[in-house]
Parts: structure tokens; C-alpha cells; sequence
């Protein structure tokens, strides 16, 4: 599987934006996720950043996330019709069960934001965890990748010592056949597949 790391990022000012929002005390088993979006007409949502820090999100990284998308997935640039920019904070003690992200996700990314150490992004050969590849805690570290049916396996968790606190930086899409047709998979197939999955189907089916 094809990803790339960058490290630094997020400039030192958006950087500091981020990792100073102020988020909700949770339980060391606990998973927070604060959704914050913006679409090609610069329409925002956003429920722990403000829409201008959102925007500039946008504006200082889009490009060189498409360039990344071009590189990984070409086909799939032209479904592109909004993004994420997601904070989701990991108790010291959960973890998110093997997954290989949802359709609706063209580019996967994430940038590690804080505390200084914690466990990073975990890959997989497939769902039994086989010949795992432990990318590194890093702050201000970003980690992305282009999703594939039953083949992008990745997991996180915790470390057990504190909180985990990330930024998920997504490319996304709403027009899932179109996803499942260039990957030359079954649509009906994979879509009964998160409806089943409690913990994807949840996820997947409040972005959508």
C-alpha cells in the first residue's frame, strides 16, 4: 500500500491554531470527533474551529492535497467535492478497531497534533492485523493515503499514558458508485459491507 509522510506540515501559525482549540474533557476509553468541513464554494461547517481558521485550512493546504491525490489516485481527483478537517481526540485507553476507511474518503490523511509522544498510524497486510507498519508520533507530522476496498488496513489507538489528539485532513465525495468504478469493485457489495459494520456505517453515514 502507497502512502507518503511529510513532516512540518501545517505552517507554525496554523499549527498553533489548531493544537490551542479547546475540546471536551473525555474518558480515557472515550473517542471524540469535532466535524469541520468545507466544500468548492467555500461553504463551512465547523464545531471547534472558526469558519476563517477552516477556510485558511483550505485555502494554504487544498492544492497540495490534490497534487498528493494525483499521486496516489489519479482517477479519482475529478469526484472531488469537499473536505474535511476533522479533530478527533483518542482516550488514553481506546482503540479504533482494523479498518480501510470509507468510500466517500479519496484522500486519507491525518497530521499528529498533540501530546509530544503517542502511538501514530498503524498499517496492515489485512484485517488480522498481519505484518504491521508503525509510522512514528511526530508533531506536526502528516500521514496520507488513498483508500481502496479491503486492501487500505489501518488502525489506531492510544498509548495507555494520555490522550491522543489529531487532525484528520480528508479530500471527500459523494458520488460513491463512481468511487466503487474506478476501484473495480461492487458497489452493492461494499455498501452492505459498512452498513453491517457499527463502527464504519456510524461514521460513514453522517458524512455522506
Amino acid at each position: 500500500m502507497k502512502f507518503k509522510i511529510i513532516d512540518n506540515f501545517f505552517t507554525t501559525k496554523d499549527f498553533e491554531d489548531v493544537s490551542s482549540v479547546n475540546l471536551d474533557r473525555i474518558g480515557r476509553s472515550d473517542l471524540r470527533v469535532y466535524h469541520n468541513s468545507i466544500d468548492k464554494n467555500l461553504n463551512i461547517k465547523s464545531s471547534c474551529m472558526t469558519p476563517e481558521t477552516v477556510k485558511r485550512l483550505h485555502l494554504n493546504y487544498h492544492q497540495q492535497a490534490i497534487d498528493l491525490l494525483n499521486e496516489l489516485n489519479p482517477l479519482k481527483t475529478k469526484l472531488y467535492e469537499y473536505s474535511e478537517f476533522h479533530i478527533i481526540e483518542t482516550g488514553a485507553d481506546y482503540e479504533f478497531p482494523i479498518h480501510d476507511d470509507t468510500p466517500n474518503k479519496l484522500l486519507s490523511g491525518v497530521v499528529y497534533i498533540k501530546p509530544t509522544k503517542n502511538t501514530g498510524t498503524i498499517f496492515c497486510k489485512n484485517k488480522n492485523g498481519d505484518k504491521k507498519k508503525i509510522i512514528d508520533w511526530r508533531i506536526n507530522r502528516a500521514v496520507f493515503f488513498s483508500r481502496k476496498e479491503r486492501e487500505t488496513w489501518h488502525f489506531y489507538k492510544g498509548d495507555g499514558e494520555s490522550n491522543r489528539i489529531a487532525l484528520v485532513y480528508n479530500l471527500m465525495t459523494n458520488r460513491i458508485k463512481d468511487v466503487y468504478r474506478i476501484e473495480g469493485k461492487n458497489y452493492f457489495l461494499g455498501n452492505l459491507r459498512y452498513k453491517l459494520n457499527p463502527y464504519l456505517y456510524r461514521f460513514f453515514n453522517f458524512v455522506i
